[in-house]
């Protein structure tokens, strides 16, 4: 498993050529592109905690760690970093603020064992059990209601330092369409860099305190991770699991369409280990979850610097969940990010957000669902107002929110709604395979 043969001399691809992920750079080029893995994963990556609350410094230790599980589980055949997947963000956010972090961490744990379960079935029986569940108008609507349910929360923010937040957009939106590759990729951090350059401007010309940097100084500069436990014993958790549930759909799109992208560049033989991929990110998410850490899923960031150095060698992503990990063991690299103010982070997520969003539309619009049909309009219609609204229904302790209730109204009216018009012979959409799609606030293409 760990015996990489060295491509041609070491040095060079040769045009038109990939290093596969059985075949290794030199140790040195292999270091190094490691490292600049670590660097197109961490700005989505550490996004996630700072958004939820989670501890920055733990989600990069269960980040690194579920890589290297990644690796294991698909026999490292198959080149990915797990980073932390947006769409966690929306049932954390809403988990936290009515059950709590520890059944928050519960919903996550239970994401991560319904994909597993998925994986092992996927393994066997293949995907198409999946598309006819969730075809792409029912599956374009939960990955677009998934996103437009956190708008609310990008305001509350916005609204507390609207100069900052102003100034990270249009930093986010210019650097997407002024460069090409890697720097485009990581648009959003690099607008986080300048929300947060121009805060601190702002501090020094005005005298109003907008970052706290005493907890930075405090933080020492090793240390270990806070760790904290899923709780399942309170009785809100159970209602809390049901928000969590649909994000398994977009784990599951995300996983199918790093599979793909990777058997496209290198061998066709790769899509065999899509089983195995889901079966290694459920186990992942799993373990984050369980001791304190984010959900995990692939990573288009780290697709595109594939993509750029047609360095595909798994030995790279050995390299990168490593770093990761001994990231994670500096309490101060977390304090520093705990910094980053409201404003910029209402900036940052009001594009993040939106962008969810639109990848779920996305779906739609690649495989050109009609919309036409009452049964595919009153799917999304009342899927995303639903979301968009924040419906919410409760009995005593037990709660339904908005991304189990339009999930629930997407998958409902879509197959009650189809079974009445083939009954009744008024037309029904069928739909087709649920699309592979790119990681959530990842690059969209």
């Amino acid at each position: 498993m760990f015996r990489w043969k060295l491509h041609g001399d070491g040095r060079t691809v040769a045009p038109g050529a990939v290093v596969a992920p059985g075949e290794r750079l030199n140790w040195g080029a292999t270091v190094a592109i490691g490292l600049q893995h670590v660097i197109a994963m961490f700005g989505a990556t550490f996004l996630v905690p700072v958004l939820t609350g989670f501890p920055v410094s733990t989600t990069l230790l269960f980040s690194g760690v579920g890589t290297l599980l990644f690796l294991l589980v698909t026999k490292n055949r198959l080149p990915s970093y797990l980073g932390s997947s947006f769409a966690f963000i929306a049932p954390i956010t809403a988990a936290t603020t009515t059950a709590g972090t520890g059944s928050a961490l519960a919903g996550i744990v239970a994401v991560g064992v319904l994909l597993t379960a998925i994986g092992f079935v996927v393994q066997f029986a293949g995907l198409g059990w999946v598309d006819k569940v969730m075809p792409p108008v029912v599956a374009g609507a939960i990955v677009a209601l998934i996103g437009f349910n956190l708008a609310p929360v990008a305001w509350s923010n916005f609204q507390v330092q609207p100069l900052p937040g102003t100034i990270t957009l249009v930093a986010v939106i210019l650097f997407s369409v002024l460069f090409r590759g890697f720097l485009g990729r990581i648009s959003i951090f690099l607008g986080v860099i300048v929300g947060y350059v121009a805060t601190v401007i702002i501090q020094l010309t005005t005298g109003e305190v907008l970052i706290d940097f005493s907890v930075v100084e405090q933080a020492p500069w090793v240390g270990l991770p806070t760790f904290e436990i899923a709780d399942f014993t309170k009785p809100a958790t159970w209602s809390v699991i049901a928000m969590f549930l649909p994000v398994v759909l977009v784990l599951v799109a995300e996983n199918v369409g790093h599979v793909r992208g990777v058997a496209a560049m290198t061998d066709a033989t790769a899509n065999r280990s899509t089983g195995r991929a889901l079966i290694a990110d459920g186990v992942a998410t799993t373990l984050a979850g369980t001791f304190g850490g984010s959900g995990t899923t692939t990573y288009g960031e780290n697709i595109g610097v594939m993509a750029a150095t047609r360095v595909y060698s798994t030995a790279v992503y050995w390299v990168a969940g490593l770093a990761a990990i001994v990231l994670s063991l500096s309490p101060k690299v977390g304090a520093v990010f705990n910094t980053i103010p409201p404003g910029v982070l209402g900036g940052v997520t009001t594009a993040l957000y939106g962008l969810i969003g639109i990848i779920g539309i996305k779906i739609w619009v690649d495989n050109r669902v009609d919309f036409s049909r009452p049964v595919n309009q009153y799917t999304g219609a009342v899927a995303l107002t639903l979301a968009i609204a924040g419906f919410t229904m409760q009995w005593g302790d037990f709660q339904l929110g908005a991304i189990v209730l339009g999930s629930v109204a997407a998958l409902v009216i879509y197959h009650l709604g189809n079974a009445i018009a083939r009954a009744r012979k008024t037309g029904a959409d069928d739909g087709g395979p649920i699309p592979a799609v790119g990681p959530l606030g990842g690059d969209p293409s």
